[in-house]
């Protein structure tokens, strides 16, 4: 006699598998909306602008909330989609009146994003001048922080597009791989223009033999093939080079 098998109830799948389920839908969003797209790409322009403008660290923590107040918007409107289709194929007005909803929240929500950017940069737009940039320099924490935002973005961005798993792990590039080399840039900056001298290499080493570790961990496990690893390594050493040697 075949023995039937429960699915887990509510709660009882544990918080790695409701990662999973919450990476799905992130995937989900970006792959199939075009304006979950755009908003990604947007995002990272204000990212990097808030570092050429040289914004405040609270000004930057506005910045960031109000992007994932537009993600989180943008998901609702797609959710609530993907529920009505699925509750009827037929026209009906309230069917209607819920898609337009949704997608008011989501124009509410990027228009007074749209405001809170202006307000934040505006009085900073124009020509940056050269004591703007090496200010922007003198503040590392800043450039780490936006650094690692913009290559978390990326490595959705191109998950979504090289059709990764539907699954918490894998795919193409590795996020590990990428933050884990982004780390290792970052720190090896931070401590030459710390001024610490002949401890800045030891830093240096310390930190790319655990970026090393950290992409081991996931080829050895089977959760990424070298070359998804060596991909997010390059992403993570670009973006955060870029951050602090061109910026």
């Amino acid at each position: 006699m075949t023995r039937k098998v429960e699915r887990p109830g509510k709660g009882q799948q544990g918080v790695a598998r409701s990662f999973e389920h919450a990476y799905r839908g992130m995937i989900s969003a970006v792959r199939t909306q075009r304006n979950m797209r755009f908003h990604v790409v947007v995002a990272v322009v204000v990212l990097v602008a808030s570092l050429l403008l040289g914004v405040s660290k609270l000004e930057l923590a506005v910045l960031v909330l109000t992007i994932l107040l537009v993600f989180v918007t943008e998901m609702f409107n797609t959710a609530m989609e993907f529920i009505v289709d699925l509750a009827t194929r037929e026209y009906h007005p309230l069917a209607k009146l819920a898609k337009d909803i949704s997608a008011g929240a989501v124009l509410v929500s990027s228009v007074g994003a749209l405001l809170v950017g202006y307000l934040i940069l505006a009085d900073d737009l124009g020509p940056l001048s050269l004591a703007t940039l090496e200010s922007i320099r003198r503040q590392p924490a800043h450039l780490t922080l936006v650094s690692l935002g913009v290559i978390v973005l990326v490595v959705l961005f191109g998950k979504a597009l090289t059709h990764a798993p539907n699954s918490f792990a894998g795919g193409m590039p590795s996020g590990h791989a990428a933050v884990a080399f982004a780390g290792w840039v970052a720190a090896s900056f931070i401590a030459v223009d710390g001024g610490a001298g002949f401890y800045a290499g030891l830093i240096s080493v310390i930190s790319l033999l655990m970026a090393l570790l950290v992409c081991q961990s996931r080829v050895e496990s089977g959760i990424h093939s070298v070359y998804q690893v060596i991909m997010g390594a390059v992403i993570g050493v670009l973006v955060t080079t870029a951050a602090f040697q061109l910026l």
